[in-house]
């Protein structure tokens, strides 16, 4: 190919990203449609994004798949009356282009794999949610949430809970949500409204609340009803503390983004959210940790059976961890965080059984905190009843990346040259290192990246989207 074809291949691919955009915006804030290609969310993609998720089809399925192959497919979708799901718009263009499925076109291929979700009524009631904290997850959380914004959104941020309220707060508050070392720069605009003690983030009115105790807010005073506190402090972590927060006006449910203490449910979505009761008021949505390794361990149980294993986590330091020397209650704790890989406790493969109780007793784990700030990496070592390849179960999680249950819980990797950063922003729990994989007759060692940061806050959205009784539909089926 010559150098003006080439330029001109790569004018027609961004010129096709630009129609596609609109499309997808008014997909989802008309419809509650969210587009994706092969798990990558398109929305608020930008044209380069838009670009790059099309050629990363290849890892998937051999080749990759051209705009123009999956243009028409937008456009179809967007005539539908779909509402409320997700629709893989990768996997229903792959499966129509390799069937040839040009008898009845796209139109009517379409109406038939998105059937389910055609004239869906939506019944839905749009709820209120409210971060108790601001830190590292809550303000992930703030993006996440506010990312959605449209009429069709049925999370709708209402409020953030801080201690202090000293002068300049507010504004700095505002500016650690516009800007971020790890994640980069929020993607629109933030605004600060000091008379009425709030951040306008996107068009979305957040009212900033001080307090020191959960159980002092009168959320109703602020026209915030019937809402879902996400505790994102790490204080209260069993049923007397976190119980607190239900005797505020206004608060109806709590999430802890943290392991639990006593007989609270703690839930990694995909795995066991079908526990969640609609009488549930306090859940946990588990460690990231727990997230990460959770669905790998239960799709390899499902086919291999696991004897027993051990988990050894390397993670990215956290604010618990001091930047120099210091005292610290913890051990090894207190020495500086960017400049030693410091041995310590995790408890997420006890914690793993709480979610896939199977696994009870069958796993050991510890952890090396490493001078890293974001994207982790879970070594399960395992014994398993079957026996197995490296080869067969790479195939075997592949599959699982891309046609199970499990499919927006694990991505798979097949890059030689992937490293931690290359990680950030991923918004699956684990993503499985396939070059990595050691497996042979009844012996496996997996690597699982995972963002410990934005990756969890997406697992979170899921759970609380579940305990608000918010179903959404992944299409097209299998």
């Amino acid at each position: 190919m010559s150098a003006d074809k080439h330029l001109q291949s790569w004018q027609e691919r961004f010129e096709m990203a630009e129609a596609m955009q609109p499309l997808l915006g008014k997909l989802y804030r008309n419809q509650g449609v969210e587009v994706v290609l092969y798990g990558k969310p398109l929305l608020n993609a930008s044209t380069i994004e838009i670009i790059k998720s099309h050629r990363l089809v290849r890892r998937h399925v051999g080749h990759k798949l051209r705009l123009r192959e999956s243009f028409p497919f937008v456009e179809a979708l967007s005539k539908l009356a779909v509402k409320q799901c997700k629709v893989d718009i990768g996997k229903l263009a792959i499966k129509y282009w390799r069937e040839n499925d040009t008898v009845d076109g796209i139109e009517a291929y379409m109406s038939r794999e998105l059937a389910d979700a055609i004239d869906h009524e939506d019944t839905e009631k749009a709820r209120d949610v409210v971060l108790y904290g601001f830190g590292r997850i809550g303000r992930l959380l703030a993006r996440l949430l506010i990312e959605r914004t449209g009429v069709s959104n049925k999370l709708r941020l209402r409020a953030i809970v801080l201690r202090g309220g000293r002068k300049g707060d507010l504004e700095k508050r505002a500016s650690l949500l516009r800007r971020d070392s790890v994640h980069g720069p929020f993607n629109g605009s933030v605004e600060v409204d000091e008379e009425n003690n709030a951040i306008i983030a996107n068009g979305t009115y957040i009212q900033v609340i001080y307090a020191n105790s959960p159980d002092e807010i009168d959320y109703t005073k602020f026209g915030i009803n019937d809402a879902l506190i996400v505790d994102n402090t790490g204080i209260w972590k069993d049923e007397d503390g976190l119980g607190l927060h239900l005797k505020s006006e206004g608060a109806s449910k709590v999430l802890l983004t943290a392991p639990a203490k006593g007989n609270i449910k703690n839930v990694v979505y995909g795995v066991n959210e079908s526990d969640i009761l609609a009488e549930d008021t306090i859940v946990s949505a588990a460690s990231c940790t727990t997230n990460a390794i959770t669905p790998v361990l239960k799709a390899v149980n499902d086919k291999y059976g696991v004897v027993n294993g051990h988990v050894e986590t390397i993670h990215s330091y956290t604010n618990d961890q001091n930047l120099i020397d210091n005292y610290h209650t913890a051990d090894r704790r207190g020495r500086s965080a960017p400049l030693n890989m410091v041995i310590t406790e995790t408890g997420a493969a006890k914690a793993v059984a709480k979610a896939l109780p199977v696994l009870a007793g069958k796993l050991t784990g510890n952890a090396i905190r490493v001078p890293t700030p974001n994207v982790s990496m879970a070594i399960i070592s395992l014994n398993l009843n079957g026996e197995t390849n490296k080869e067969e179960m790479n195939d075997y999680l592949r599959s699982m990346a891309l046609n199970s249950e499990l499919q927006n819980q694990i991505d798979f990797t097949e890059s030689t040259e992937i490293v931690s950063c290359d990680l950030v922003g991923s918004r699956y729990a684990g993503v499985v290192d396939s070059h990595a994989t050691i497996a042979e007759g009844n012996r496996a060692i997996l690597y699982v990246w995972y963002d410990n940061e934005f990756g969890y806050s997406c697992q979170v959205v899921g759970v609380m989207q579940k305990m608000l009784g918010l179903n959404y539909q992944s299409l097209p089926h299998g």
